[in-house]
């Protein structure tokens, strides 16, 4: 690690459970995020600012007027771009040394090898409950860890699966697909929420890569905004999962 690094990553390596082995692995650290809307936006900012080595971004969705009340990665400059190109330009304005791969397409799993080769960890801001459980599926098989994060309205939750003997995947949280799922566009979602709850699934990203602190691998966190309440759930895994107990069986 030269020099101009030490100086722009020193707030973080000062702290003595991250240190430059911590930075190092996030350096050397590649992430996959799906879904470059208001969840992605922060958790990529961050992850970038933070260090991490190479990003790469999949969204087939172009910025529109409405995505920027929360979608801090685009600006008007953008309407009408791909998102994917959006954020690479904002990320790569926050650091340079970040190599960002943008990607326009939306995530299906036949193609999942290609984008998870190099992947040390995923991370699903996505907005539908079919992508998830695609991500889940292939995660699980390749063991990559997981970093889930939803929100809507004035309520958000993040989720780890590490996808470790014994541990719940999302199937195990989520068993099948809701017959009406809510949209932000159906029903609202207050701005800074998507930045509350992306920039906590950044924080267990780099807590999963820097092989630092306890991550929220089986535990669901609630976030209530308009009441500013936190609650956290045990996530148990279950032994009639088709996806992770699947794997787990001989």
């Amino acid at each position: 690690m030269d020099d101009s690094a030490l100086l722009q990553f020193s707030r973080q390596i000062l702290l003595p459970e991250f240190g430059i082995a911590g930075q190092t692995r996030l350096s050397d650290g590649c992430v996959v995020i799906v879904g470059l809307g208001g969840l992605g936006s922060a958790a990529a900012m961050y992850l970038a600012a933070a260090g991490v080595g190479k990003l790469i971004l999949l969204d087939d969705d172009v910025v529109d007027l409405s995505n920027l009340q929360r979608q801090i990665a685009h600006d008007v400059n953008h309407i009408g771009i791909l998102k994917v190109f959006s954020a690479r330009d904002r990320l790569l304005a926050l650091n340079p040394s970040c190599e960002v791969v943008a990607q326009p397409v939306r995530f299906v799993a036949h193609q999942a090898d290609a984008w998870l080769a190099e992947a040390d960890l995923v991370l699903d801001c996505c907005d539908n409950f079919a992508t998830r459980f695609a991500l889940n599926q292939v995660c699980c098989s390749a063991q990559i860890p997981l970093v889930s994060g939803a929100a809507l309205g004035w309520s958000g939750q993040v989720c780890v699966f590490l996808y470790q003997s014994g541990q719940a995947c999302y199937r195990c949280l989520f068993a099948d697909h809701p017959e009406s799922a809510a949209t932000c566009s159906e029903h609202g979602i207050m701005s800074p929420l998507v930045g509350v709850i992306g920039s906590l699934q950044a924080l267990e990203a780099l807590k999963v890569l820097a092989q630092v602190g306890d991550t929220l691998h089986s535990r669901l966190l609630l976030f209530d905004g308009l009441h500013q309440t936190w609650r956290t759930v045990q996530v148990s895994a279950d032994p009639a999962c088709p996806v992770c107990s699947a794997a787990d069986s001989p």
